[in-house]
Formats: C-alpha cells, sequence, structure tokens
C-alpha cells in the first residue's frame, strides 16, 4: 500500500482526509507544519506526499523542494484553500503532479494519488526494461540430456516459492540462464530481472549500484540515486560471482536478507524492498570462508536451495542440439554441422564450456563464409591446427607453434592474401598477425601483402 506523507496546520481536516485515505488503503503519516514534514522525510521513503500551501513558517513551496531533493521520484500534490493561478504554475514548474483548490472530494484526492504512484512505478519499471534491452540477450536453456533434465526439474520445484537460491557450476555454463530461468517461472515473472557481475566492479562502486546513495554522499554524487535493488522491486535480483563481493557489500547483502530493508549510501533511512535474490558462483565458497574472504552466516543465507549447473564435458549429448541454435542465431537456420565435425566437438573436454562451444561456431561461420561450414572451419582453440580433407581428425602433437602457422597460413588462404582480411578471421589486430608472423618467421612466406585485385592492402 502507498504510504503517504499528508501535511496540514489544520488538524481537524488532516484527521478526517487521513481516516479516508487509510479506508481507501493508504498508509498515512500526517505533519501538522512544513518544518516536521521536512524532518520525516528524513527517516521515511514516503511514496507519495500530499500538502497544504499556506502553511508557516514552511509552506508548502518549501515542502515541495524537500520532497524533490529527499523523495526524488516520489509524486507531490499540492492542496490550497487561498491559492492563485500563479501560484500553481509555480507548484507545476517546481514537479508538483497537481495542484488542487480546497473544498475537494476526498475520493478523488484518493484517486489521484493512486494515480500518481503508478506513473511512478511505471517509469521505474520502464528504466529496468530500458537496462534488459540493452544487456546483452541470455542464450536459450537447450539440451535433452539427463544432467539438464535434472536441472530443469529442481528450477520447476524452487521457481514458484521465494526461496533464495545458490547457483553453482563452472564458467560458462550458463548459470544466468539458470537464473533467468527460474525468475520465468516464478510468480515474479512480469516483474524486473535485473543482473550484475559482482566480479566487475569495485568494492565501492558494487556498494552503490546495489544499494543507490544520497546526493552528497561522496564525490560525484551529485543527486539521488536508487540502486538495483530498488529497481527490481517486485522481480529478482541475479548477483553474479558473489564470491568476489568485498565485505562492506557482504554485510549489507546479509542484512537486506535478513529484514529485506536496505539504506542508501550516505542515507540513514531504511527502505524496504520486495525482491527476491538468486546468487551464482564459480568457485567453491566453502574455500573463501575458510581463507576469512567470504562471511559464513552470509553462505548459509544464501544456500537455502542450492543448484548446480552441469559443465558442458557431463552433458555432451547435447552439442548438436546447441551447436544448432547457435548457426540459427547467426543466420544459418538449415545449417548441420559436419559429423567428422560433431565427433570432434564430442570428444573435447571444453574447459570453457558452452561459451566455448558458442565461440567455436561462431568461429567457424566466419571461416567458412558464404560456403558450407566443413571440418577445417571448426577450430577447438586458438593456434589448434586446422584440419584439410586429407589430414587427421585430431592432431596427434600439440605444438602450439607448429598448428599457430598453420592455422594463420588458413587464414591468409582465405583472405587471398589480404593481412587485414586476415588478421580479422583470426580475431586478432592487423599489428598482433605482424607480430605472430615475424616470431613464427612466416614474414613474406607464401603470401604477398595484397588487398582485392593484387593491390596493396
Amino acid at each position: 500500500m502507498p504510504h503517504v506523507l499528508l501535511v496540514d496546520d489544520e488538524k481537524t481536516f488532516v484527521k478526517v482526509c487521513r481516516d479516508f485515505l487509510e479506508e481507501c488503503g493508504h498508509r498515512v503519516t500526517i505533519a501538522h507544519d512544513g518544518d516536521q514534514a521536512v524532518r520525516l522525510m528524513g527517516d521515511y521513503a514516503f511514496d507519495a506526499v500530499v500538502t497544504d500551501l499556506r502553511m508557516e513558517p514552511v509552506d508548502g513551496m518549501a515542502v515541495l523542494d524537500a520532497a524533490r531533493e529527499q523523495l526524488p521520484g516520489a509524486p507531490v500534490i499540492m492542496l490550497t484553500g487561498h491559492g492563485s493561478a500563479e501560484d500553481g504554475v509555480t507548484a507545476l514548474a517546481k514537479g508538483a503532479v497537481a495542484y488542487v483548490n480546497k473544498p475537494y472530494n476526498f475520493k478523488e484526492l484518493s484517486l489521484r494519488i493512486d494515480a500518481a504512484v503508478a506513473a511512478r512505478d511505471t517509469a521505474r519499471q520502464n528504466r529496468v526494461l530500458r537496462r534488459q534491452v540493452q544487456a546483452a540477450a541470455a542464450p536459450q536453456v537447450l539440451g535433452e540430456s539427463s544432467a539438464v533434465r535434472e536441472l530443469d526439474a529442481l528450477i520447476r520445484r524452487v521457481a514458484p516459492s521465494d526461496a533464495t537460491v545458490l547457483i553453482r557450476g563452472e564458467s560458462g555454463t550458463g548459470k544466468e540462464v539458470a537464473a533467468r530461468a527460474i525468475h520465468a517461472a516464478s510468480a515474479r515473472a512480469k516483474g524486473p530481472f535485473v543482473a550484475v557481475n559482482c566480479a566487475a566492479i569495485s568494492g565501492t562502486l558494487l556498494e552503490s549500484e546495489l544499494f543507490g546513495y544520497r546526493k552528497g554522499a561522496f564525490t560525484g554524487a551529485e543527486e539521488d540515486r536508487e540502486g538495483l535493488f530498488e529497481a527490481a522491486d517486485g522481480g529478482t535480483l541475479f548477483l553474479d560471482e558473489i564470491g568476489e563481493a568485498a565485505p562492506e557489500v557482504q554485510a549489507k547483502l546479509l542484512r537486506v536478507l535478513q529484514e529485506r530493508k536496505i539504506n542508501r549510501v550516505g542515507d540513514p533511512r531504511e527502505r524496504e524492498v520486495d525482491v527476491r535474490v538468486l546468487a551464482a558462483t564459480n568457485r567453491p565458497l566453502e574455500e573463501a570462508i575458510a581463507a576469512g574472504r567470504f562471511r559464513e552466516d552470509l553462505y548459509y543465507r544464501l544456500q537455502v536451495f542450492p543448484l548446480a549447473v552441469p559443465p558442458l564435458r557431463e552433458r555432451k549429448d547435447d552439442i548438436p542440439l546447441l551447436a544448432h541454435a547457435f548457426l540459427k542465431d547467426l543466420g544459418r537456420p538449415r545449417a548441420v554441422l559436419p559429423r567428422d565435425a560433431v565427433a570432434r566437438l564430442q570428444a573435447y573436454a571444453w574447459p570453457g564450456n558452452v561459451r566455448e562451444l558458442r565461440n567455436v561456431v561462431e568461429r567457424a561461420h566466419i571461416l567458412a563464409g558464404p560456403d558450407p561450414i566443413g571440418p577445417e572451419h571448426v577450430l577447438l582453440q586458438v593456434g589448434a591446427a586446422a584440419p584439410s580433407a586429407k589430414a587427421d581428425p585430431e592432431p596427434h602433437d600439440l605444438n602450439l607453434e607448429r598448428h599457430e602457422k598453420r592455422l594463420i597460413r588458413l587464414a591468409l588462404d582465405r583472405a587471398e592474401g589480404n593481412k587485414t582480411e586476415a588478421a580479422r578471421l583470426l580475431g586478432i589486430t592487423r599489428r598482433t598477425l605482424y607480430s605472430r608472423l615475424n616470431l613464427l618467421g612466416l614474414d613474406g612466406d607464401r603470401h604477398p601483402e595484397s588487398g582485392p585485385g593484387g593491390s596493396p592492402a
């Protein structure tokens, strides 16, 4: 229910108005003058403010100014019994959502509050949606192996609850995909899904990113800002690589998991949040606890429902299905990898898991160009041999220099000697290619530096 701050120096009026708004489902806190209202804004995160204009010594305009600073996003409705058109224009220009003359209908006031709060919530959801659109889309969860079916069954069991889930798995296995699947199958599916990588942001920045901050809390904090917990209100917050969170962040995470309340950095006010937390790690948190890098009490708060995402080497039957899905995403909906290439993929250990498989498929797509993908295009690692029709399916040795030479020569062949194009195919810069050519003694070997039609590149 919306928490409304009702400000008026007419005590009879505020009592009657409060009683009616509470009957309509609002939670109401009363202030009998502007000064008291400003103090209350420092203690509570109100959803809306309804204030009289004419008060002494702090009037409604000052209340409006304070609300804009301390309650960003909270709608303010101005009431007056002696107002002028000029006052109304000023109030609306300063950010009030409505300017209402007394006497007025209490029911209409309640509806105005509901509409204003709904508009604020819609604006917040739109900000979250913009973040989601800007974020890279996670690949679809695919697989028919027993390991994936078991994972899917556990996701379906835990999703309807509001339990905190700790998702374990090696890098590249698809932990965020599992988190999105939990969110999509939960009662929060229509709410926001907000993801943050704790390893990608330093401790101080991560704290302000998660919890928000108050204007002036630190250098550069020029205005109040909500954090990701508030942005995810009503939905799910996914904390990837939770083991990398700094100690001060761990302490605040423990508190929000226990009490469902947060404090923005530099703000003593508590704010309630309705957020489900999903966390993920690719490292054993037990070792981090033993080393004193991770709080044991936070570990047990997160470990309500542990979920393990299997590595690709334990679900190799899914490789053809995954490869086909990646090719479809790349614009090859009817493409099929050669049988011997699939056999090599299924024999490989996949240290980079599904992410590495996607990279291999995309590299094959680039190397093949407009032609069908052949075995020679499926390269299992940068610097590995590119099998030809006459070559063995797997090299018999692991000599990196020899295989790197073969890969560079293949790229130069595909690029018809154009080193800029060859560097692009290899996924490196032209300068790096020149460096590798010199180091491997290939400079000037086989291919002149030429562009289309034999002209210098």
